[in-house]
């Protein structure tokens, strides 16, 4: 594990894996370590994988001022990370609410960005509505499988307001292609890897998504967004809208995926990704 020091002076953790080409991988949670990406189903075999630690997870110090686990406070720890790699330009892999900060970080850096992968991304940055509805649809894509009745009980339960943490862990299996004892173990470990504390504060106040949008259709890098067929988090239809605001954009739909592509079908998500990634830039 190494380490950096932000803007404030709070040491920051990130380790390495893999070789060839630098790529810089955020992750989600919000607020989660590194720990659950492993090696993007073995994408290190192809690049050399930097993952950050968000500030008060993993390896990384608590911050002195909690309202610095805002997102977009969080665009500087980025930048501080480029510039200790030494990077002119950096390749930038971002999955699910992690994509919010990467999406910041080319809205403020757009020149310090030279590909910028979206896994499954988050749409509040951007301010995309998933209506209930998109996600009924989406969960009934699973309704052969063992586990769905009571899974979509208490999906029915949240929508309607009335869920409570044991409906949370009930709908569990719908953000996996397989719900599997691999599984399982992705989501029983999640916890212990992530700072409830500054997830609540993630998103206050930190997102102006007229803004962001209209910075986004002037980009002029790669980007791809990449979605899981079956994603209850990040259903197709809106990760389409997400595509559709980067001038450009490939979307690729990975089948039978959940909100963990790299789990569900590694090989499938290591090409697509790769392909994309190996895509001259300029």
């Amino acid at each position: 594990m190494s380490s950096f020091t932000a803007y404030d002076g709070t040491e920051l953790a990130f380790g390495t894996s893999g070789d060839g080409p630098p790529l810089v991988c955020l992750p989600g949670g919000p607020m989660q370590d590194r720990a659950y990406l492993g090696n993007l189903g073995g994408l290190s075999a192809h690049r050399r994988l930097i993952m950050a630690d968000p500030r008060g997870t993993g390896g990384s110090a608590v911050p002195a001022d909690p309202a610095s686990y805002r997102c977009d406070r969080q665009v500087d720890d980025v930048e501080a990370l480029r510039e200790h790699l030494g990077l002119d330009r950096m390749d930038l892999l971002a999955h699910s609410a992690g994509t919010n900060l990467a999406v910041l970080y080319a809205q403020r850096h757009p020149e310090r960005v030279g590909r910028l992968a979206l896994i499954t991304p988050s749409v509040f940055a951007l301010g995309i509505e998933i209506t209930p509805e998109v996600r009924r649809e989406t969960a009934l894509l699973r309704k052969d499988e063992p586990w769905f009745p009571e899974a979509f009980a208490a999906l029915e339960a949240l929508v309607a307001g009335k869920g409570d943490a044991d409906a949370f862990r009930a709908i569990a299996p719908f953000w996996y292609g397989r719900w599997d004892e691999a599984a399982r173990a992705h989501r029983d470990a999640e916890d212990g890897h992530k700072n409830h504390e500054a997830a609540a504060r993630f998103s206050d106040g930190a997102f102006a998504p007229d803004a962001t949008r209209a910075a986004l259709a002037r980009l002029a890098f790669p980007v791809l967004v990449l979605a899981g067929e079956v994603d209850l988090n990040s259903p197709p239809p809106a990760t389409a809208r997400v595509a559709a605001l980067f001038p450009g954009a490939e979307l690729v739909v990975q089948p039978g995926a959940g909100h963990f592509p790299w789990l569900d079908d590694p090989a499938r998500f290591v090409a697509a990704t790769e392909a994309f990634l190996a895509r001259p830039v300029g």
